[in-house]
C-alpha cells in the first residue's frame, strides 16, 4: 500500500500548479459553454473575468435551446458550428444531467476537451464508455465536483483523517427535482455519495429504499452502505416543495463524535476552482497516479448511483 503524500509536499506541489498558471500562456484554448442555467451563467463570469486560468481559454460563444442571441456580449452559436469550428478546442457541459451524455460524446468524436457538471452521466456504463473515447482520442475528461471545493467538505476531512469511524449518517433536504431532466435520485444527490465516499474510501450497498408520494411531490431516498471495515452509513435524501436546502451529518468515532456541521466560512469561487483543476489537466499538471484515483473514485460513486436506483426499483 503506498503511503498518502505528506500535507507539506501536496501544498508544495499545488502552489506549483498555481505558478505555472500565472505565467504569460503560450496558448489559449477555444471554449464554447453549453447550458446557460445557474452553472453555465458562473462558468461564463468566471471565463470572462480576468484569472489566472481563464488567461489560457478564450470564450467564443454559448450554445442553448432558447434563443438568446447574446449574454454579455457573448454570442451564441449553434451546436453544429461549435462541434465542426477549428478554433473550438474546448466544451463546459452545463445542461440538464439527461443531456449530459450525448453532449459528451458529441465533443469528444469532434475532438474537443470536455468539462461537465457532475453527473458526467445518468450511468456507470456510459461514463466508462465515455472515459475510454477521450482516452482513445487523447482529450480530457473532466468531471466537475465543486462540493471537494467546498469549506464544510476540508473541515471534515481534517476532521476524520486518522480516525476509527464506528457509524454516520448523512441527511439532505431541499425542494424537488424533475427526475427526467436530473436523474434518479442517487445521481441527482451523487455530491452527497462523493463525500462519503472521499472521505471513507470505497463503499458496499447494504440496502436502498424510496418512498414516494407522487401526488405531494414528496421523495425520500435511504441508503444503508457499508465501509470496507463494515462501519454503517446511512444516506437520505429527502426532497419537498417548501424543504429548505439542508445538510445534517452525525459521524461517530472510537474517539469521540461530530454530531452537524460547524459555520466554517463561505464558499468563495468554488466553480473557477474547479477550472483551474481543469486547465491545469489541459497543461498537463496532473500525474497519471492523480488522473487514475479522481476516475477511479467517480466511476466508483456512479457504479454505487446506478447499483442504488437498482435496488429501490425493484422494490416498487
Amino acid at each position: 500500500m503506498k503511503k498518502a503524500k505528506p500535507k507539506k509536499k501536496q501544498k508544495i506541489e499545488l502552489l506549483q500548479k498555481e505558478t505555472k498558471m500565472n505565467t504569460e500562456p503560450e496558448r489559449k484554448f477555444g471554449v464554447v459553454v453549453v447550458g446557460v442555467g445557474r452553472a453555465g451563467s458562473v462558468r461564463i463570469r468566471d471565463l470572462r473575468n480576468p484569472h489566472a486560468s481563464s488567461a489560457f481559454l478564450n470564450l467564443i460563444g454559448f450554445v442553448s435551446r432558447r434563443e438568446l442571441g447574446s449574454i454579455d456580449e457573448v454570442p451564441q452559436i449553434s451546436l453544429e458550428d461549435a462541434l465542426s469550428s477549428q478554433e473550438v478546442e474546448v466544451a463546459f457541459i452545463c445542461s440538464e444531467s439527461s443531456s449530459h451524455e450525448d453532449y459528451i460524446r458529441q465533443f469528444l468524436n469532434a475532438g474537443k476537451h470536455v468539462l461537465v457538471e457532475y453527473p458526467m452521466t445518468l450511468s456507470w456504463v456510459a461514463a466508462k464508455d465515455l472515459w475510454e473515447l477521450a482516452e482513445q482520442k487523447g482529450k480530457v475528461l473532466h468531471e466537475e465536483h465543486v462540493e471537494l471545493l467546498m469549506e464544510e467538505f476540508a473541515f471534515l476531512k481534517k476532521e476524520v483523517v486518522g480516525k476509527d469511524l464506528l457509524k454516520g449518517s448523512l441527511l439532505f433536504t431541499a425542494a424537488p427535482l424533475e427526475e427526467e431532466r436530473f436523474g434518479f435520485p442517487a445521481f441527482s444527490g451523487i455530491s452527497r455519495l462523493t463525500w462519503l465516499v472521499s472521505l471513507f474510501g470505497e463503499l458496499s450497498l447494504v440496502s436502498a429504499t424510496l418512498e414516494e408520494r407522487k401526488e405531494d411531490q414528496y421523495m425520500k431516498m435511504t441508503v444503508c452502505l457499508e465501509t470496507e471495515n463494515k462501519s454503517p452509513l446511512t444516506w437520505t435524501e429527502e426532497k419537498a416543495p417548501g424543504l429548505k436546502r439542508n445538510r445534517r451529518l452525525s459521524f461517530h468515532f472510537r474517539s469521540g463524535s461530530l454530531e452537524n456541521m460547524p459555520n466554517v466560512g463561505i464558499n468563495k469561487n468554488i466553480f473557477l476552482k474547479d477550472q483551474n483543476i481543469f486547465v491545469q489537466k489541459l497543461l498537463g499538471q496532473f500525474s497519471e497516479e492523480e488522473l487514475a484515483a479522481e476516475k477511479k473514485r467517480i466511476l466508483h460513486c456512479l457504479w454505487l448511483a446506478g447499483e442504488i436506483q437498482k435496488h429501490c426499483c425493484s422494490k416498487q
